[in-house]
């Protein structure tokens, strides 16, 4: 049935009218401030295959553009696009001059740094935002989500990176190990990432099918850069300090040759939160050869690394004692400050295209692409002595005034102990940081090291070869296609970067007993150095095969489009260790995990008049599951999460568009859901209350575990709807306002099971009570006001206020089974004596404070012997305002006992832990272009 309907539908997409004959069109581009003509130009007639260049006199020709009226778009990097309508009715037609002027966001996307580089995650799972994606859109209210709400984590629509497609050349970017793009890939590359294109939502791109968040799609063709060089340095106060960028395009000479070159260095000892090193450097080259006006090729290369220091989640407690710029994941050593938890990226890009012009009507984009490299994620590991962690919660005031069992009594029957939380405090106060010294002094002691520096590495080698054909069918219908193939091979392990003064470590899991400790057991009782692998060591292949066809048609009234696509994923675990806990299924490789997934989308925009526009799109697809969330335990078995399925999405919004010449404006309503997705998450467990007995006695009388949580089949569903308005208030003054209303909820009671790794089983705890819970992470609620004077002596001043409510903190699934109220204490096992009142306020969501935040941008160029000189400068929450950008419960405490007990004291030994947004920040920058 299902290839019957894909049949149909294609047949019906192919009935398409004879074409007409075309006429000349022709323009010239030039600046607004020196009314020179402008070479490389981009001119698009929307809605046809037909995409031309300005010449070095600022001209640019079509030779055949069908009749009929069109949108013609002229774009350039570093300045606004012009969006003109003409009529093209059978004779020559010459548009006159049109004037381009300096965009200043192209400046403001120079400071959009502290969203798509500061991931909350050791995983990347979830924590970024979606203003990355956003770069390329001028809509008014995109602009707003990713400049002014994305420093509180805004996410369009409520939905995560992985449901939008970032692309390079057509070649996706999106990582097959949880499906969202890696921005660090090319960070620091501003100027050479700017010419890019954007769809919203599931609205159609030339490149891909998409997903129902949008498409970003960066050119790096050397052609279509235009010429010249620009170099800027920056200064901010957020991830990093300090910036330098220098980029230089030549155009394309007579003999056939463009080439690209751009390099960036951002650094910072200490960035915005305490002990956040940064460290990274960028460089891109693209480089263009015209064999004949048929044939050209392009190879870019790309090389991005970036090492940073990362900031820890804190509980309230620990924010009141130290502040919330607080971090816990540093220490003094040898008189400078080391973090213990840095993120390493560098993982190049080679990639080269073939573009194929077979005529005036047809074009075929071939790329062939390799990506390789690390990523790691540094942190401690200890054997035999206590947790370095300075905010373990046996060093806080809390332990002793909240210290219990899982049954809810009292350690040793003793009450809270104030004298001894006293102490505690000053204590902490007195040693708040990693005591560095310590771990070598005591490692050194031993000889043999206690606590070692390590770090989780992903090597990733990807190879993609894809081709995208666009064909002009006829004067009112474009045929997309395209086929997209990867392959990837990803090698994780655990790796010694320091034995910080021992002689060596032994490679054992110390929470477990005899053969199940070892990591190997064929090399038992195995000590490590420096460079070694240990821990965990395995493989993780990929394959995938994805293809689409789009048909869009134009017409004087209206346009739609109609799309398809398939794609089959294909995954396995190769084990290189044999795990001591999973003897008999950890080394070799594991079944293989296979997807099969279909997608079908299609919109209408119906034409009012020119500038009053409705427009509606719907989409229906399944989605694989993405190698994260298919194996439960990756670093220790072959297992695969049982009845593991494609998620279902589907996806509808409409728009009432307004583009007057004063006036633009947008307002869309839209709903979402995403059906049937699983998610893995790592955590230590006490209260496990539905093991058994024998259970029980081989974890320990409190039933605690290290666990992988699976839930699955869970239902999400957003819906809501946007608003952006920009008004030209007088010639100078513009003013904008922008308003975002959602709610996002979890739309069933979905199922959790734990992989206790301790009893080398998998207990099944049955449903998760979810079902109306808010989504987290953010905002669901944003709003905007924006104010901005233009001088025409080229300075310019802009202001917003900006409000973000409605974020909830994360919860957790497993407190929401009915383990919740299972005593695991209680000998004749019988529940907790809890009342529906009590269950309801211990499991309420907590719904963050609102944030008020205000903005000041603004900037200055000069024009000096044919040079631009140019100042851009921004203060983001000008009144330091204090705000959580997110926050999770911590599942360490499983069931009512614990989590009653813990709220005794005055504050919470195991209370949800929290991230906050930057307070004043600021971001300068001065640039040259010539």
């Amino acid at each position: 049935m299902k290839k019957l309907v894909i049949s149909i539908l294609f047949v019906m997409q192919v009935v398409f009218a004879f074409a007409q004959q075309g006429s000349l069109v022709k323009g010239k581009v030039v600046d607004s401030k020196t009314q020179k003509p402008l070479q490389n130009v981009v001119a698009t007639l929307q809605n046809t295959t037909l995409t031309t260049l300005t010449n070095s006199d600022g001209i640019f020709v079509f030779e055949s553009a069908p009749a009929g009226t069109h949108l013609l778009e002229i774009s350039s990097t570093g300045y606004s696009r012009q969006i003109l309508s003409i009529e093209v009715a059978g004779f020559p037609l010459d548009i006159g001059l049109v004037v381009l002027e300096e965009d200043i966001t192209t400046e403001q996307q120079l400071s959009l740094i502290t969203i798509t580089e500061n991931d909350l995650g050791d995983d990347n799972s979830g924590s970024e935002s979606t203003a990355g994606l956003l770069q390329a859109t001028r809509d008014v209210f995109n602009q707003a989500a990713a400049f002014n709400f994305g420093q509180a984590r805004f996410r369009v629509r409520g939905l995560d990176n992985e449901y939008g497609k970032t692309m390079i050349n057509g070649v996706s970017m999106n990582k097959i190990y949880d499906g969202r793009p890696q921005w660090s890939n090319w960070g620091g590359l501003n100027d050479a990432t700017r010419n890019q294109e954007f769809s919203m939502g599931s609205a159609p791109s030339d490149y891909t099918f998409g997903g129902i968040l949008g498409t970003q799609e960066i050119n790096t063709r050397a052609s279509f850069y235009r010429p010249g060089s620009r170099i800027s340095f920056s200064g901010t106060n957020t991830n990093y300090s300090w910036r330098m960028m220098a980029t230089h395009a030549s155009g394309m000479n007579k003999d056939g040759w463009a080439y690209v070159i751009s390099a960036g260095r951002r650094w910072a000892e200490e960035g915005y939160f305490d002990g956040t090193d940064y460290s990274a450097n960028s460089f891109f080259a693209s480089v263009e050869k015209r064999i004949n006006d048929k044939h050209s090729l392009n190879f870019t290369s790309i090389y991005a690394q970036n090492s940073r220091g990362k900031n820890s989640p804190n509980t309230q407690e620990v924010t009141d004692l130290a502040g919330e710029k607080y971090n816990s994941y540093w220490g003094w050593q040898n008189g400078k400050k080391r973090n213990s938890r840095d993120k390493d990226v560098e993982e190049p890009i080679l990639m080269l295209s073939h573009y194929w012009k077979i005529n005036d009507k047809n074009s075929l984009n071939t790329n062939v692409a390799y990506q390789f490299g690390k990523i790691g994620n540094s942190r401690l590991d200890f054997n035999f002595t206590r947790n370095p962690d300075p905010t373990y919660y046996r060093n806080l005031p809390s332990y002793f005034t909240t210290m219990h069992t899982s049954a809810g009594q009292y350690v040793g029957d003793q009450e809270p102990n104030l004298g001894y939380a006293a102490g505690a405090r000053e204590n902490f106060l007195a040693n708040r940081q990693i005591n560095w010294d310590k771990l070598y002094r005591d490692n050194a002691e031993n000889g043999e090291s206690l606590a070692i520096l390590y770090e989780d590495r992903t090597d990733d080698k990807q190879f993609t070869a894809n081709s995208i054909l666009n064909s002009q069918l006829s004067d009112n219908i474009i045929l997309n296609a395209g086929a997209n193939y990867r392959k990837l091979k990803s090698h994780n392990f655990q790796s010694v970067l320091d034995l910080l003064g021992g002689t060596s470590y032994l490679d054992i899991d110390p929470f477990l007993s005899g053969i199940r400790q070892e990591s190997d057991i064929d090399n038992p009782q195995r000590k490590v150095v420096v460079g070694d692998e240990f821990g965990y060591n395995y493989n993780l292949t990929a394959d995938i095969v994805d293809a689409f066809t789009q048909f869009k048609f134009s017409y004087t009234k209206f346009d739609f489009y109609m799309a398809q696509s398939f794609s089959r994923s294909e995954y396995q675990r190769e084990g290189l260790y044999r795990n001591g806990n999973y003897e008999n299924n950890s080394k070799g490789k594991s079944a293989k995990a296979t997807f099969e997934n279909f997608g079908f989308k299609g919109g209408l925009t119906y034409k009012l008049t020119g500038r009053h526009l409705f427009d509606v799109n719907a989409a229906y697809m399944t989605q694989a599951p993405s190698l994260r969330n298919t194996f439960p335990n990756a670093r220790v078995n072959n297992n695969i999460v049982a009845d593991l399925e494609s998620e279902n999405i589907t996806s509808v919004d409409a728009s009432y568009i307004i583009r007057a010449p004063k006036l633009k404006a947008r307002i869309t309503g839209y709903y979402s859901t995403i059906k049937n997705s699983t998610d893995i998450g790592f955590y230590f467990a006490e209260g496990l209350g539905v093991l058994t007995s024998e259970q029980q006695t081989d974890l320990g009388s409190t039933a605690n575990a290290f666990v992988s949580e699976v839930v699955t089949g869970s239902n999400k569903k957003n819906l809501g709807g946007e608003l952006g308005i920009e008004y030209q208030l007088t010639p100078t003054i513009k003013v904008t306002g922008v308003a975002a209303y959602g709610q996002y909820t979890y739309d069933n009671n979905p199922n959790v099971k734990l992989n206790v790794d301790n009893l080398r089983q998998v207990i099944d705890f049955g449903t998760a009570y979810m079902k109306d819970y808010k989504q987290p992470g953010m905002p669901q609620q944003a709003y905007s006001f924006g104010i901005e004077y233009r001088d025409p002596k080229f300075w310019w001043i802009g202001a917003n206020a900006n409000y973000l409510a409605d974020n909830y903190s994360d919860i957790s699934p497993l407190l929401r089974t009915n383990n919740f109220l299972v005593n695991s204490d209680d000998v004749d096992g019988f529940p907790y004596d809890a009342s529906p009142e009590q269950v309801k306020a211990l499991l309420k969501q907590e719904k963050f404070d609102p944030a008020t935040i205000f903005n000041l941008v603004g900037g200055k160029s000069w024009r000096i012997n044919g040079k631009t000189l140019g100042l851009f400068a921004s203060v983001n929450n000008v009144f330091d305002k204090t705000y959580k950008t997110g926050g999770f419960e911590q599942a360490r405490n499983a069931n009512f006992g614990q989590v009653s007990q813990d709220l005794q004291g005055p504050t919470r030994s195991f209370g949800p832990k929290y991230f906050y947004g930057y307070g004043r920040n600021y971001f300068v920058n001065i640039y040259l272009n010539f």
